[in-house]
């Protein structure tokens, strides 16, 4: 009896699904794509339908042969690669090479490589989905029109090299646009008051300024004052702009007496998070984990295709990591309220599951992001994982099991006090019962500490029991504070995705490669888990956005996401689609590549600096290290050198003598950063890394360095590593604790938050001295 052939895409998933298998089955691997578009050309005919041309990539010719030779010699062939629209077009693609050798071609699909999931999808094979694979192929073609059309301009107007996408570019726009608003941003000073009360047992508590003559004091924040304008609704609210007022209105409150107005008590409910989607999972390991997106994917990658769990052999820990679908199976249900009930008891199950709703754009191919077993505990694993496998498991695992716990009840306290026309406000609140909580807090960041967004009252962990409305209280002081409003948060790259999904823009296949691609190209700079515009990406941006605004702006974008749903679901042809995008598309195209000579020099800027050598005019270009001067006398005078301003930030590094030859050291550039080098490369290859003028903190010799690690990620070291280990991913500052006296404090940031010093020893914030010096 003939055996029949399982084609996967990865090695490991072979191993583990062999695993569960007779021996009527081979698996083989296609070590992912087979095919692909050409290199050297656009690969599209735009006269046959935008038919793309596949051609089968270098190297994968040995693989492709093997797996017609395996499949002519096999009764039926299973092709399982992943289940999605990317796992279905490298299907399709399989099949037109093997159908030759063998036509009984079935498609299964393994949402979960367990024997179960296994099992139960080989009983149920299906054909290849030929809507699936249309519309993975129109996403591909779109890509590859924008970035062969589009980067060629990008090319003729700044520099050769530089690229542009289709939706890479919107994610860039987003970023350019946020750092326009913080550059541009103005703040406004605004005051609080907050007044210490005593009770007549002289217990004292807290409150702050709520409302003067019932106009209710606000941040003024320009969304704010918007929103109140808009509304018409400016006599019901204020906000304090100066000290000279806050202390008058200090000097009315003395004066007054006040009595408790009000004692409200409630309860609300806290409910738990769904379980994991692609995007949620990528935003969360980013925030408490800070994992990338791209590392946090191939971390789960590995956890679903399977692990190596001592006696049980290879095991696929979770289920499949591309969803968009908060869907839970039935099964797995029951067994986590049954492991609920068991382990922490029956007062943290609700009666019935939480059941989630799914978004509009949710496709629900998938359930979601689980753990395939409640026997696999992150505990019972532990020593089968590495740290990173480990934590990100660990992760999926709590939000899985917190997801079906009965919500959290907190009870809030709060209590007005009367004076005159001064209303202050003060609450307390606890948590009654912390159920889902005590397996898994969402609102804590990744240091284990609760962000709170900032209110209009103080909010005190309790507050002296026995108060009583219309009870008189004494008033031992009132204190001004000075506030200005802040700058919208720069993205990290957990809040750019998820303001691409918020967007419609991307799917959850694609999130994980828009911010590496960008950083890659040098448009953006990831810092403190921060993304930073570059100048070269505003420059991109404004090019891409000024002569294309209705490609690359974010309703087309996601306009074109769901047309891309729409092939999926067999409703719109792949021509209607490709004809949507393509026309419009190629007509702001053909209108702008005429006026591309004129649009270079229009990006170049004349100066007041001649020329030394010839004396004409020098411009300032773009150039693969970004801008730089250059005489407008090009070709025959090839003069250039770097920006003034460029010139004054290695000034003081200038001088620096070479320690094996004696020549000068000049900074230069790599891709872990800038460093020293000698001037008498390749001769001398001596390297230095640039000091930021602080000592270690731990060897007290070396300098504090930034440096880069493979990924890209900033961290900062000691000069003298190896023999000194050093290192911190935050930003340290040459200011000691004034807690525990730490020889330095790191900066710290987060989203509601923004910057704040942080004692890296008893973890104290401290404020900022002005006289401090930062690694920069």
């Amino acid at each position: 009896m003939k055996k029949s052939l399982i084609i996967v895409e990865s090695p490991a998933k072979a191993k583990t699904i062999n695993k569960y298998l007779g021996k009527e089955y081979e698996v083989h691997a296609s070590v992912g794509h087979i095919k692909n578009l050409p290199k050297s050309s656009i690969g599209v005919d735009f006269e046959d339908g935008y038919r793309p041309t596949f051609y089968t990539i270098e190297g994968k010719e040995e693989i492709v042969g093997k797996l017609q030779a395996l499949a002519s010699k096999t009764d039926k062939v299973f092709v399982a690669t992943d289940p999605d629209r990317e796992g279905e077009a490298i299907a399709a693609d399989i099949a037109e090479e093997i159908e030759g050798n063998n036509s009984n071609i079935y498609r299964v699909l393994f949402h979960e490589i367990t024997e179960r999931g296994v099992n139960e999808a080989m009983k149920d094979p299906k054909k290849i989905n030929g809507d699936l694979v249309a519309s993975q192929r129109a996403r591909r073609v779109m890509d590859r029109i924008v970035g062969y059309m589009i980067s060629p301009f990008v090319w003729k107007t700044l520099y050769y090299g530089l690229s542009a996408g289709r939706v890479q570019s919107v994610a860039l726009r987003l970023i350019c646009e946020r750092e326009e608003q913080i550059t541009n941003f103005v703040p406004t000073e605004y005051w609080s008051v907050i007044a210490e009360f005593t009770t007549s047992k002289n217990e004292t508590f807290f409150a702050k300024l709520f409302k003067i003559d019932n106009r209710e004091l606000i941040v003024p924040s320009k969304e704010t004052l918007e929103e109140i304008h808009h509304k018409g609704t400016s006599d019901k609210y204020y906000f304090i702009p100066s000290e000279e007022e806050a202390k008058k209105y200090i000097a009315e409150v003395l004066n007054q007496s006040f009595k408790i107005a009000s004692i409200l008590k409630r309860d609300t409910k806290r409910n738990p998070p769904p379980p994991f989607i692609t995007s949620t999972l990528q935003q969360e390991a980013s925030r408490k984990l800070r994992l990338s997106a791209s590392r946090t994917m191939k971390l789960a990658q590995k956890l679903y295709e399977g692990i190596e769990i001592g006696s049980e052999g290879l095991v696929g820990l979770i289920t499949y990591m591309r969803t968009d679908s908060t869907r839970l199976s039935e099964d797995s249900v029951a067994d986590v309220r049954e492991f609920i009930y068991n382990n922490y008891g029956k007062e943290y199950l609700p009666k019935q599951p939480n059941v989630y709703k799914k978004k509009k754009t949710s496709q629900d191919a998938h359930e979601a992001i689980r753990p395939t077993s409640i026997k696999y505990s992150p505990n019972a694993i532990k020593k089968y994982l590495d740290k990173d496998l480990f934590r990100l498991y660990e992760l999926i695992w709590n939000r899985f099991i917190a997801c079906q716990m009965e919500s959290a009840v907190m009870e809030t306290t709060t209590v007005t006090l009367a004076g005159g026309k001064f209303i202050f406000k003060a609450t307390s609140s606890y948590y009654k019962f912390r159920g889902f909580l005590q397996l898994y807090d969402d609102s804590a960041n990744g240091d284990g500490e609760t962000v709170e967004e900032e209110d209009s009252e103080v909010k005190d962990e309790s507050l002296p029991a026995g108060l009583q409305e219309g009870q008189s209280t004494g008033l031992n002081s009132v204190v001004p504070h000075r506030h200005e409003t802040s700058p919208p948060p720069r993205y990290t790259e957990s809040s750019l995705v998820k303001m691409l999904e918020a967007l419609g823009i991307g799917r959850p296949s694609t999130y994980a490669m828009i911010v590496g691609t960008i950083i890659d190209r040098k448009y953006v700079e990831q810092s403190d888990r921060k993304l930073y515009a570059l100048s070269l990406g505003m420059e991109v941006n404004k090019l891409l956005t000024t002569y294309f605004p209705h490609i690359f702006n974010v309703r087309f974008t996601a306009k074109m996401e769901e047309e891309l749903d729409t092939i999926a679901s067999g409703k719109y042809s792949y021509k209607k689609v490709m004809d949507d995008f393509y026309i419009p598309f190629h007509e702001s195209l053909e209108k702008v590549s005429k006026k591309a000579s004129a649009i270079k020099k229009s990006l170049q800027t004349e100066t007041d600096e001649k020329c030394e050598l010839c004396g004409k005019p020098m411009l300032i270009k773009w150039g693969r290290n970004g801008k730089f001067m250059a005489c407008s006398g090009y070709p025959s005078c090839k003069n250039t050198k770097p920006l003034p301003e460029d010139q004054e930030k290695v000034q003081h590094l200038a001088g620096i003598k070479c320690d094996l030859c004696g020549g000068e050291m000049l900074v230069r550039s790599s891709k872990f950063g800038t460093f020293l080098g000698c001037s008498n490369y390749p001769k001398c290859s001596n390297t230095k890394p640039i000091s930021m003028g602080i000592k270690c903190p731990k060897c007290k010799t070396g300098d504090v360095i930034e440096r880069k690690t493979k990924r890209k990620r900033t961290f900062y070291g000691c000069s003298n590593y190896p023999d000194c280990d050093f290192a911190s991913w935050d930003k340290p500052f040459d200011q000691p604790c004034d807690t525990c006296g730490s020889s330095y404090v790191v900066q710290k940031y987060s989203e509601k938050r923004g910057e704040y010093l942080k004692c890296p020893a008893c973890k104290a914030e401290i404020k900022k001295n002005d006289n401090a010096v930062a690694a920069s």
